[in-house]
C-alpha cells in the first residue's frame, strides 16, 4: 500500500487559497498526486497527476465551509484521500496593510491601504468583506523597547504632540473588531520627526516673493516689447507713401460731417428755373440820326458837372412813355439756380 501524503493543511492568506502536503516516506521516487474538491456533494479533481507538493483553490467561495482532499498515486496503485475541512472568510489570515508616513513638525501623518484580495478587482480589499475593519498602529521610539498602541477605523491617523528631532518606528495589523481577531504586522517603518520651528525662513520667503515678481514683470516686459516691435513692423510694411490731406482730415474729424457723408445720398434731381429779363430804351425824339453819325460829325468833349452826374444816375423813362419792361419766364430742369440775363 502506498502512504498518504503527510502534513496536509490549508495555507489561505488574504483568501488566495493553496492546499500544501509533503511527501511521504515510500521507496518509490515517482509519486503524483490528485487533489479534489467537493462540489455538490462530488467530488471535482483541481490538480491531477502532478508531482507538485501544493495546489490552488483560490477559485472556491469565500462564504461556506469547503472540503478538500489530497492522495498520492504510483502506476496503478494510490493512497487513501486526506480530508481538510475551511472556511475562508474564517479561516483565511490576514495578511499586513500597507501603509504610508510623513513627517510634518512634532507629528507623522499615516496613510493605510487595506491588503487586495486574491482574484478580485484592484478596488477590493478585506475591508469590503470585514464590516468591522480597523487598524491597529503601534509605535515606538527607535532604540527602545517601550511601546504603544492606537486603534483607527479609518485609512489614515496622526501621531501628535510626539517629541521633536526623534526617530519614531511604526508598525500597522488589520483587526476584527467583530471576531477579535488580528492579521499580520507589517515591517517597521521609521520616521525622524522635526520642530515647528524647522520652517523656512521668513527673509527666505520675501527673497522667493520678491523674485517670483520680478519674474513676472520681465516676463510681460518682454510679452510688450515684442508685441510693440511686431507693431512698428507692420505699421511700416503697410504704410502708404502718400499722406492724408490735412482739410480732409480736419473735415472728417467732426463727428456731424462723417455722418452725413456715411449716410448721405446723391439728391434727386430738381427743376431749373431761371427768367429771361429784357430791357427796351426809347430814344430822343430830336435825334434822328444813329449813334455812329453823332460820333462822326460832333467833336468829342468832355462831360461837365451835370452830365457826369447823369451818367452816374440811370435815367427815368418819361411820364407818358409806355411800359418799357418785359420779362419772360422760361422754366427748363436739371438745375435749381436762378439766372438773370439782360
Amino acid at each position: 500500500m502506498i502512504p498518504p501524503p503527510e502534513n496536509v493543511r490549508m495555507n489561505s492568506v488574504n483568501f488566495k487559497n493553496i492546499l500544501q502536503w509533503e511527501v511521504p516516506a515510500f521507496p518509490r521516487k515517482n509519486l503524483t498526486f490528485t487533489a479534489q474538491y467537493e462540489s455538490y456533494r462530488s467530488f471535482q479533481d483541481r490538480c491531477t497527476n502532478t508531482a507538485s507538493t501544493q495546489c490552488d483553490f483560490s477559485i472556491l467561495s469565500k462564504y461556506g465551509d469547503h472540503t478538500v482532499r489530497v492522495r498520492a498515486e504510483s502506476a496503478d496503485e494510490h493512497s487513501e484521500w486526506v480530508n481538510v475541512t475551511f472556511c475562508p472568510v474564517e479561516d483565511t489570515i490576514i495578511g499586513p496593510p500597507e501603509m504610508q508616513i510623513e513627517s510634518l513638525a512634532d507629528s507623522l501623518h499615516m496613510r493605510f491601504s487595506a491588503p487586495q484580495i486574491e482574484n478580485e478587482p484592484e478596488t477590493w480589499t478585506l475591508k469590503n468583506i470585514y464590516d468591522s475593519w480597523a487598524y491597529r498602529v503601534q509605535y515606538w521610539k527607535n532604540g527602545t523597547n517601550e511601546k504603544f498602541q492606537v486603534m483607527s477605523p479609518y485609512d489614515s491617523e496622526v501621531l501628535r504632540d510626539l517629541e521633536p528631532w526623534t526617530t519614531y518606528c511604526i508598525q500597522v495589523q488589520g483587526f476584527l473588531l467583530d471576531q477579535n481577531r488580528t492579521g499580520e504586522w507589517s515591517e517597521p517603518i521609521c520616521e525622524r520627526t522635526s520642530n515647528d520651528a524647522e520652517t523656512t525662513p521668513s527673509w527666505i520667503m520675501a527673497i522667493i516673493l520678491i523674485v517670483s515678481v520680478l519674474v513676472v514683470f520681465l516676463f510681460l516686459l518682454g510679452c510688450f516689447g515684442i508685441l510693440w516691435f511686431i507693431y512698428k513692423k507692420t505699421k511700416c510694411t503697410f504704410r502708404s507713401g502718400t499722406s492724408f490731406p490735412q482739410h480732409l482730415k480736419e473735415f472728417l474729424g467732426h463727428p456731424h460731417h462723417s455722418t452725413f457723408l456715411l449716410f448721405s445720398f446723391p439728391p434727386p434731381e430738381e427743376a431749373e428755373v431761371f427768367d429771361k429779363l429784357s430791357i427796351i430804351t426809347e430814344e430822343s425824339k430830336g435825334s434822328k440820326q444813329s449813334p455812329e453819325d453823332n460820333h462822326a460829325s460832333e467833336p468829342p468833349s468832355e462831360p461837365g458837372p451835370r452830365e457826369l452826374e447823369s451818367k452816374d444816375e440811370p435815367p427815368s423813362p418819361p411820364h407818358d412813355a409806355p411800359e418799357l419792361l418785359t420779362s419772360t419766364s422760361e422754366v427748363r430742369p436739371e438745375s435749381h439756380l436762378r439766372k438773370l440775363q439782360i
